[in-house]
């Protein structure tokens, strides 16, 4: 995991903030400090989690530029020594505590706070320090290796055993290192595994099953072992001379007719809020608030994996410190972010957001019966972050483009988590990536937040598919198709599984404004194809992570929905987030329309291959979120021609092919092609 560094913070004067400001540093120092007068921190407590407690709608309808507002820290507190977990709401504006009570993990559905950092390192400790592990490492000859043996801390799951359920678990997989740069997860020490109570700091119990050599072949990925790089990749430089599109005021990020307010918090990483297009809103709040990345494996390591990396681990508080150059290339606007340590101490995390414009191709093009070509480039805003778990690094990216669409991509890389195997040998449930290295089956499914304001929050919810029409008097040459239009108007209504069949899409309305065709403005969400949650629906993991058993939820907004699989899936039974928050079943299109939520699940269904070895390439998911008569016209077509539009043919910046055709309006640029 990550590890950032607690920042020297003094206690001045905090400034006045935007409401939907980040937390910053002074402001955890602020709120921590009241915890502390409040006799809340002691020798044994530490902070899991802390957030922005966002103002509601009512406060920041009430609220003018440049008055003050009420700010708030909401903190989960965890007493390592009893296990006992409290959730407390502060105001650093009041310098006092306004709510602060005990979360009931101790009875079903039971339900843990994140993992601390340090608990990763204690984990270890103890499963080391057992005699049963050191045991089983002794009988299977691995004994010199104990010292460099890295044992992972990986989240429990739930699986219902009765030494297990109400207790704080962590359990442990066994890896060889046979040098200290080396990387561990190639060598697996196959059934090998130590369930470990973090409050009693002890062992619950270690399995160790089964005789599987450890893989003795490395994963390393260091240039050392993989050889000199390749000479052949001319550089790409990438210049705006006089400096990027974009401006960026505090939190207020503006580019082109795009506005919005970037944020960043510990558990969602990014942050995306009052998202206008044109100075119409499309969004009030955006966000990947949680994945869940279930393993296919019924081997005892591994059936009972199903990693919440937001709920569990914390994605922004394991985000990535980015570098010009390698994360992010051009012209490029950095934002730090703040989070809270295992203390409630606050650390900062440099350049953890990135801005930057991309070129993207054309934007659009014509060429009319005389011959001339008329070209405009398309080039998007990116805003983004990374943020590593294990071994798993993932990155999200917010592309806003000229024509209004949003487009939202995860990216998976990182070393794909495997187990050992006879080589050669096929597994039902892994591929053999290397001799004896086995990567299971599994998915990352990631779950989208879209709190919608189309042209204000007065919405509804259209399922649109295309409709073939039969042959006969409606369509006598069979050639014929057309759509329907099927309105999704209460939260169980709007629980759908996309279909590419039907080139289906949810379209959300305004209710109250009419394009110039006096149709209702619209923005439609298109999903990609992704298979949703493989695992049996009487399953564990499908009761843990019901928001992966459907493509699209949809609710009414209500304060405190945020997380897809509830505040705490870790070793919860189930149950929680999107089936508690649709549970009313609420109507969604009211005569007004309704004020909605949606929730989008996408993502990866991962067979792993040995081109994944030893750090698989970016692997790709997401979906758009485009306007549908939002607008009148394309909105595109007051964008100037590039300023490269008139580069002589054939000149070593060009790539035509030295006809002189006219294109982009002028004589003989080539930028068409």
């Amino acid at each position: 995991m990550p590890h950032h560094a607690p920042q020297p913070i003094t206690l001045d004067a905090i400034p006045t903030p935007h409401p939907l400001d980040p937390l910053t540093g002074p402001e955890i120092a602020a709120a921590r400090a009241i915890l502390a007068s409040a006799s809340l921190l002691g020798d044994t407590v530490r902070v899991p989690m802390l957030l922005p407690d966002e103002p509601t709608r009512a406060e920041l309808a009430a609220w003018a530029p440049g008055a003050p507002i009420d700010r708030r820290v909401d903190a989960t507190l965890l007493d390592t020594a009893t296990g006992v977990a409290t959730e407390v709401v502060v105001s650093i504006t009041r310098g006092e505590v306004l709510r602060a009570e005990r979360v009931p993990n101790d009875a079903p559905p039971y339900g843990q706070p994140q993992y601390l950092f340090e608990e990763y390192e204690r984990a270890e400790a103890i499963a080391k320090a057992s005699p049963e592990w050191r045991a089983a490492m002794e009988r299977r000859g691995l004994a010199e290796h104990i010292d460099l043996a890295f044992c992972g801390p990986l989240a429990p799951g739930y699986t219902g055993r009765a030494d297990e359920v109400g207790r704080r678990v962590i359990r442990s997989l066994t890896f060889l290192r046979y040098d200290e740069l080396d990387s561990p997860w190639a060598h697996p020490v196959e059934g090998l595994i130590v369930h470990i109570d973090l409050t009693a700091d002890s062992v619950i119990r270690v399995e160790d099953i089964g005789d599987v050599p450890v893989p003795a072949g490395h994963g390393n990925y260091y240039p050392e072992v993989q050889g000199e790089a390749r000479t052949t990749l001319k550089p790409i430089e990438i210049v705006q001379p006089e400096g990027p599109s974009f401006s960026v005021t505090g939190s207020l990020v503006e580019w082109e007719n795009w506005s919005m307010r970037v944020s960043f918090n510990a558990r969602e990483g990014l942050v995306l809020h009052d998202v206008t297009f044109d100075g119409r809103p499309v969004l009030n709040r955006a966000s990947v608030p949680e994945m869940v990345v279930p393993y296919g494996d019924t081997a005892p390591g591994r059936f009972w994996i199903s990693y919440f990396d937001a709920g569990e681990y914390l994605l922004g508080k394991n985000a990535n410190h980015l570098e010009l150059g390698c994360d992010c290339l051009g012209v490029i606007r950095y934002l730090d972010g703040y989070v809270a340590d295992d203390q409630g101490h606050p650390v900062r995390i440099p350049n953890v957001i990135c801005m930057h414009e991309e070129d993207t191709g054309i934007l659009w093009k014509h060429t009319n019966l005389e011959g001339r070509s008329d070209v405009r480039r398309a080039r998007r805003f990116v805003v983004s972050y990374f943020s590593t778990i294990g071994n798993y690094d993932y990155g999200f990216y917010w592309n806003f483009g000229l024509d209004g669409t949003i487009e939202v991509i995860a990216k998976a890389t990182g070393i794909v988590f495997v187990g050992a195997g006879e080589p050669g040998v096929p597994q039902r449930h892994a591929t053999e990536l290397a001799p004896g290295v086995f990567a299971p089956v599994h998915q990352h499914l990631f779950c989208a937040r879209l709190d919608v304001a189309i042209d204000g929050s007065d919405n509804r919810l259209v399922e649109v598919d295309a409709a073939r029409v039969p042959m006969g008097p409606e369509n006598p040459f069979g050639n014929a198709f057309s759509w329907t239009e099927t309105a999704l108007g209460s939260e169980s209504a709007a629980q759908r599984d996309a279909d590419t069949s039907v080139a289906r899409v949810w379209e959300v309305q305004s209710a109250s404004h009419t394009n110039a065709v006096g149709r209702a403005t619209a923005y439609q969400l298109v999903p990609q194809p992704t298979a949703l949650l493989m695992a049996d629906p009487a399953s564990s993991v499908a009761a843990r992570a019901a928001f992966a058993t459907k493509h699209l939820w949809a609710t009414a907004h209500r304060e405190g929905e945020l997380w897809p699989a509830g505040r705490y899936p870790n070793a919860h039974q189930g149950g929680s987030g999107l089936p508690e928050y649709s549970a009313s079943d609420a109507p969604l299109d009211g005569p007004d329309g309704a004020d909605l939520v949606l929730w989008h699940t996408f993502g990866l269904t991962h067979f792993p291959r040995p081109e994944d070895w030893p750090i698989m390439p970016v692997d790709t998911a997401g979906f758009a979120f485009r306007p549908y008569g939002f607008l009148d016209q394309n909105p595109g077509m007051d964008v100037p021609e590039s300023s490269q539009a008139h580069a002589a043919t054939g000149s070593a910046s060009g790539s035509g092919s030295g006809s002189g055709a006219a294109c982009c309006g002028g004589d003989t640029c080539t930028c068409g092609h």
